[in-house]
């Protein structure tokens, strides 16, 4: 199925083995029910690693880029709770990206997640972007074991505002410039669509520059609605 929505938070991370049992408490009791009660935050997700890395991705998905660059979500980044100031120093290898969703279609939520993060050579990256969106990701929905597939590209702006919160983590944090998601029903479902979607832009004389790939599988969820 599609995202909730055009504006996607990206975050990739792994953490000290020792802070682990105060990580998950603190993301499944207060940081994703924090994030999701933001006004325009629609869902948050939660993944772990089964292959490559950072352990830890995260995706929440907002009405809109604007949601993300908003008044609300600022004030929550610049007044971390105690308890997201004691976890967040545990975080390092860091990447995280505010991001317009250019492509978004589905059938359903997978519980695998291919992420595959990129460069694209700016002479080249608009009519890369158009062709993975016109051409070559459509086909994906219908492969064996998919159910997701989204393009996202980091607003660079907005993701290098500095805010408390990315003060308490005190290191540098990447920020990837395009990103690829695929959602499947196993990791060798959304491994083949990666190798499809290499393929297809090798046909037309076109490769992703810098790819980091991992692929996780899904731990927690909180959507807007009661239910979630």
């Amino acid at each position: 199925m599609s995202l909730y929505g055009h504006g996607a938070v990206t975050i990739w991370h792994d953490l000290l083995p020792q802070a682990k049992e105060a990580f998950y408490a603190w993301h499944n009791h207060e940081h994703m029910p924090e994030r999701v009660g933001i006004p325009g935050f629609r869902r948050g997700r939660r993944y772990i690693a089964v292959s490559g890395a950072p352990e830890y991705f995260n995706l929440y998905e907002a009405d809109s880029p604007e949601v993300l660059a908003g008044q609300d979500y600022l004030n929550r980044l610049n007044a971390p709770t105690p308890w997201t100031r004691e976890v967040v120093v545990s975080f390092h290898n860091v990447s995280r990206a505010i991001c317009r969703v250019l492509y978004s279609a589905g059938v359903g939520q997978g519980g695998t997640m291919l992420t595959l993060r990129f460069d694209l050579p700016q002479a080249a990256a608009d009519g890369v972007a158009k062709l993975l969106r016109q051409q070559v990701l459509p086909p994906l929905t219908d492969a064996a074991g998919i159910v997701g597939v989204h393009l996202c590209q980091a607003d660079d702006s907005g993701s290098r505002i500095e805010t408390a919160e990315k003060k308490v983590r005190n290191q540098e944090t990447a920020i990837p410039r395009w990103i690829l998601l695929i959602e499947g029903i196993a990791p060798a479902a959304v491994q083949a669509g990666a190798d499809q979607v290499h393929q297809a832009l090798a046909r037309d004389g076109q490769t992703l520059d810098a790819v980091r790939q991992a692929i996780y599988q899904l731990e927690a969820q909180r959507c807007k609605h009661p239910w979630g």
